[in-house]
Protein backbone atom coordinates (compact mmCIF):
# COMPACT_ATOMS: atom_id res chain seq x y z
CA UNK A 1 0.00 0.00 0.00
CA UNK A 2 2.88 2.32 0.76
CA UNK A 3 4.34 1.95 -2.74
CA UNK A 4 1.01 2.92 -4.29
CA UNK A 5 1.01 6.22 -2.40
CA UNK A 6 4.57 6.90 -3.48
CA UNK A 7 3.63 6.12 -7.10
CA UNK A 8 0.77 8.60 -6.95
CA UNK A 9 3.10 11.23 -5.50
CA UNK A 10 5.64 10.69 -8.28
CA UNK A 11 2.88 10.92 -10.89
CA UNK A 12 1.68 14.21 -9.43
CA UNK A 13 5.24 15.59 -9.50
CA UNK A 14 5.55 14.62 -13.17
CA UNK A 15 2.18 16.22 -13.98
CA UNK A 16 3.27 19.44 -12.27
CA UNK A 17 6.44 19.37 -14.37
CA UNK A 18 4.38 18.96 -17.55
CA UNK A 19 2.13 21.85 -16.48
CA UNK A 20 5.16 24.10 -15.98
CA UNK A 21 6.57 23.18 -19.40
CA UNK A 22 3.19 23.84 -21.04
CA UNK A 23 3.11 27.25 -19.34
CA UNK A 24 6.57 27.99 -20.74
CA UNK A 25 5.47 27.00 -24.25
CA UNK A 26 2.33 29.13 -23.93
CA UNK A 27 4.37 32.18 -22.97
CA UNK A 28 6.89 31.58 -25.75
CA UNK A 29 4.07 31.36 -28.29
CA UNK A 30 2.60 34.59 -26.91
CA UNK A 31 5.86 36.31 -27.86
CA UNK A 32 4.97 35.83 -31.55
CA UNK A 33 1.69 37.76 -31.26
CA UNK A 34 1.94 41.46 -32.16
CA UNK A 35 0.75 44.04 -29.66
CA UNK A 36 0.61 41.52 -26.85
CA UNK A 37 0.27 42.63 -23.25
CA UNK A 38 2.28 42.09 -21.00
CA UNK A 39 5.48 43.30 -22.67
CA UNK A 40 7.74 40.78 -24.37
CA UNK A 41 10.45 41.15 -21.72
CA UNK A 42 8.01 39.97 -19.05
CA UNK A 43 6.85 37.07 -21.23
CA UNK A 44 10.45 35.91 -21.74
CA UNK A 45 11.14 36.11 -18.01
CA UNK A 46 7.91 34.26 -17.20
CA UNK A 47 8.69 31.55 -19.78
CA UNK A 48 12.16 31.09 -18.25
CA UNK A 49 10.68 30.84 -14.78
CA UNK A 50 8.16 28.22 -15.90
CA UNK A 51 10.87 26.24 -17.71
CA UNK A 52 13.12 26.35 -14.64
CA UNK A 53 10.29 25.18 -12.39
CA UNK A 54 9.48 22.41 -14.85
CA UNK A 55 13.10 21.28 -14.86
CA UNK A 56 13.25 21.24 -11.06
CA UNK A 57 10.05 19.21 -10.75
CA UNK A 58 11.24 16.86 -13.50
CA UNK A 59 14.48 16.25 -11.60
CA UNK A 60 12.55 15.68 -8.36
CA UNK A 61 10.28 13.23 -10.15
CA UNK A 62 13.22 11.30 -11.55
CA UNK A 63 14.91 11.19 -8.15
CA UNK A 64 11.76 9.98 -6.37
CA UNK A 65 11.07 7.47 -9.14
CA UNK A 66 14.54 6.00 -8.78
CA UNK A 67 13.97 5.44 -5.02
CA UNK A 68 10.77 3.44 -5.56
Amino acid sequence: MERRGAGIFVSIVFFISIAFFLGAVHNLLALKKPGMYPPKMHLRKRAGTFAGGGAIFLLLGIIFYSFQ
